[in-house]
């Protein structure tokens, strides 16, 4: 059984009203039917002046050709300004909808893609989506009624012209589609992706351009880009032949309909069912008519390129299959069935829980229960699974075995992210994004507690201030400690934050934790911290240490486990692994202390 069309689920989220449509088509037609009358009026001018009659009897088609070809200007401007205003109208609404759906539904699809993939969906493929009605719909309706109106013209003067304009109408307006459409299937199909791909790789350029030069991967980079601009160029050409296959076939089509009149024309003149003036508005009307027309190849291959791009949207829509292109990572794992109830004061419960990605499975095994007022820390190397089991209880990610239950999932866990994004608008907006009431005092508290009230009194607009996009002129630092600010002023009742220390110095970084965890505690809500360093851990209530899990036979990769538990105090004293990184992170803390001590004040002697 095929695939449902992924555009006709895309076009409802569109909200476009058919009867703006309806005005724009009709406006198109009497801006083009205008050009047809002009053509034809014209040629009867023309033909009839060379007999010298009269001159009132040409004075009505002299008002004529002026009241066409300025009417002609007037309609196409109106009929631009109501296409555009269906098209932006309706690339507006599709956005909003789309964000809504992936807002309210599950966002596991949207976790698995890159975030240029994501940028192209939500940017270029809304557009093109959009683009269908101005540039598909449109033109398509306004050729039909044209079309039909000018055979209707010319046949009223020259049965058999009219007849043969219709058949060359739909050679250039049915054939020259097709094959543009079916040329097209695998030029839009290679162009989405490339520039996907072009998109992708260049924020990651513009991104991460520091770690790239650091780790000397920066030419590799370029070169990826540049051959993925490279498909996207020969795509582009691939359209071009198309588009000049179509127009071949147009002139052709054009050239044949003036000449059959002309063969069919003649000899009714000379038996004299046709006048000489006659002649030429048959000859002579094709050529305008054609116009019309001439659109519907590229029509088609926008009907082609909106339904790829409705396939990548379909795709990041909840509850749908995936799209026919370039389709995000497969379904993770169902949600197992769930387990007993957590008990009473439980915010969320964890039993058995594993977390990971549609591949494989990367964290085993956790039991925890999140209470008002705990504070639990997840402790591990980089790239252990902390993250991921994060993502898993704040619910981005389903439990691929094992159960996340308790209030929490429901009235939601917010998941901090490391690298969170920060908007391009004022400080206090930014800050709002957790609560739409917060107040400017309110905010204050907010980053006094994170240790950002010097920075706030040194901004010269103080909560207004305006950021950079993504927070481009904060450090590391503040951008961290923004985001933590920002997860202590929202409602959720369990806070789940991803390496709030890193970017920070040891001591402001121990300060920041310290300072989640009591005001945790104060507010009677539960907070995960995920943190590869040690020393700050003594304030959590528990400890849970994750490390390299026992390989099945013939794995090669075993998910991670809970190796030690207990607190920061009692791991201490009984996990001589977890001392002993302890000890080396203070004996590394210490020496680049005494680094940043020397370089403030160097020896003299030395």
């Amino acid at each position: 059984m095929s695939s449902p069309d992924p555009l006709r689920r895309v076009l409802p989220l569109l909200e476009v009203r058919w009867s703006r449509v309806v005005r724009a088509v009709a406006l198109g037609t009497l801006a083009l039917g205008f050009a047809v009358g002009l053509s034809a009026t014209a040629a009867w001018l023309i033909a009839r002046a060379s007999q010298m009659p009269p001159v009132l009897q040409l004075s009505v088609a002299v008002v004529a050709v002026r009241a066409f070809g300025t009417g002609r200007g007037v309609l196409r401007y109106l009929e631009r300004l109501a296409s555009h205003d269906v098209a932006l109208r309706g690339m507006a609404a599709l956005r909003a909808n789309l964000y809504d759906a992936l807002a309210r539904g599950p966002v596991t699809r949207v976790i698995a893609l890159r975030r240029g993939d994501l940028l192209a969906r939500v940017g270029a493929d809304v557009d093109a989506v959009g683009d269908v009605v101005v540039r598909a719909l449109i033109p398509a309706g306004v050729a039909v009624c044209v079309g039909l109106g000018s055979v209707v013209l010319v046949g009223v003067f020259l049965p058999a012209a009219g007849l043969t304009l219709l058949g060359c109408l739909l050679l250039t307006g049915v054939l020259a589609p097709w094959l543009a459409s079916r040329s097209a299937a695998s030029v839009e199909a290679r162009g989405a992706q490339a520039r996907a791909e072009v998109t992708t790789r260049t924020l990651e350029l513009l991104d991460d351009g520091q770690q790239l030069r650091v780790a000397g991967r920066t030419a590799e980079r370029l070169g990826a880009l540049r051959a993925a601009d490279a498909r996207l160029t020969r795509s582009t050409d691939d359209g071009a032949r198309i588009s000049g296959t179509s127009a071949a076939i147009d002139a052709g089509a054009q050239t044949l309909a003036v000449l059959c009149s002309l063969l069919l024309g003649i000899p009714a003149v000379a038996a004299g069912t046709l006048a000489p003036v006659e002649l030429a508005v048959v000859v002579l009307t094709p050529l305008a008519v054609f116009e019309a027309t001439s659109t519907l190849p590229a029509a088609a291959v926008q009907l082609r390129r909106s339904r790829v791009a409705a396939g990548r949207l379909v795709a990041l829509l909840p509850g749908t299959p995936d799209g026919p292109a370039a389709a995000p990572a497969p379904d993770l794992a169902p949600e197992p069935a769930a387990g007993p109830a957590p008990e009473p004061g439980v915010l969320l419960s964890l039993r058995g829980a594993t977390a990971g990605w549609p591949d494989r499975a990367v964290v085993a095994g956790v039991d925890v229960d999140l209470r008002a007022g705990s504070v639990v820390a997840v402790a591990g190397p980089s790239g252990v699974g902390k993250t991921t089991l994060l993502l898993t209880a704040a619910g981005l990610l389903p439990p691929r075995a094992g159960s996340v239950r308790g209030p929490a999932r429901d009235t939601g866990a917010l998941f901090v992210a490391e690298d969170g994004h920060l908007f391009g608008t004022t400080v206090l907006e930014n800050l709002r994004v957790a609560r739409a009431d917060v107040s400017e005092d309110d905010a204050r508290t907010a980053l006094g507690a994170v240790g950002l009230d010097t920075w706030l009194a040194g901004l010269p607009d103080g909560l207004e201030t305006l950021l950079g996009t993504d927070g481009a002129d904060v450090s590391g630092g503040e951008r961290r400690r923004l985001l933590v600010a920002r997860a202590l002023l929202a409602p959720a009742p369990v806070l789940l934050v991803d390496e709030p220390a890193e970017h920070l110095d040891a001591t402001t970084a121990d300060e920041l934790v310290r300072t989640l965890a009591e005001r945790t505690r104060a507010t009677g809500r539960a907070v995960v911290v995920a943190s590869h360093r040690l020393t700050p851990l003594g304030v959590a209530d528990e400890v849970l240490l994750l490390g390299p899990g026992d390989a099945a036979d013939g794995a090669a990769l075993a998910p991670a486990r809970v190796v030690a538990r207990g607190t920061h105090a009692e791991l201490l004293a009984r996990d001589a692994g977890y001392a002993w990184s302890a000890a080396q992170e203070q004996a590394q803390e210490r020496a680049e202390d005494q680094a940043e001590e020397q370089a403030a004040h160097p020896d003299p002697a030395g």
